[in-house]
């Protein structure tokens, strides 16, 4: 890792990072995060009974759907021939809760991170607005990168 901001230069301006010197290589990145929801909201997901249809299923196209326009929401990040995306729901009803585990990945000379995130942002965000007239507190955290791999600076997985 380097202490050095790349999206500035020199004198402080906001910039693109130009990777064209940079070796094409295979990036996959996953992130995870977590939606917690009252019970009553939990059991109509698990039941398939929220009035809006499958919600998992909606969910998983909709942060598809977001990593493949990652560059367009993101000012700085460039836009990425993604080769897979995946985005998978563990449900945990002790908790009510869903944890989504979206993975990004690519042949490209910059990594998938943002891609991965920001499936996960959105999938979480379309697991609310698919419930929220019947629970307006559920509660998304934890959203954050898991791994890395590819590129020059090679694998990094976080600490449990």
């Amino acid at each position: 890792m380097t202490d050095r901001l790349t999206h500035f230069d020199a004198s402080g301006q906001a910039h693109m990072v130009d990777v064209s010197a940079k070796t094409e290589t295979h990036r996959r990145a996953i992130a995870q995060g977590r939606i917690t929801m009252q019970a009553a909201t939990f059991a109509k997901l698990s039941e398939g009974t929220a009035a809006k249809g499958d919600v998992l299923g909606i969910a998983r196209l909709a942060g598809i759907m977001a990593a493949k326009q990652t560059g367009a929401l993101i000012p700085l990040c460039h836009p990425i021939p993604l080769t897979r995306v995946t985005v998978d729901f563990a449900t945990d009803a002790s908790q009510c809760s869903v944890t989504c585990t979206a993975t990004s990945e690519t042949v490209g000379r910059t990594g998938v991170e943002m891609e991965a995130l920001t499936a996960t942002s959105v999938a979480l965000l379309t697991i609310y607005d698919m419930l929220k007239a019947v629970d307006r507190g559920m509660v998304m955290d934890g959203i954050k990168l898991i791994a890395k791999h590819g590129g020059k600076s090679g694998s990094w997985v976080a600490e449990k």
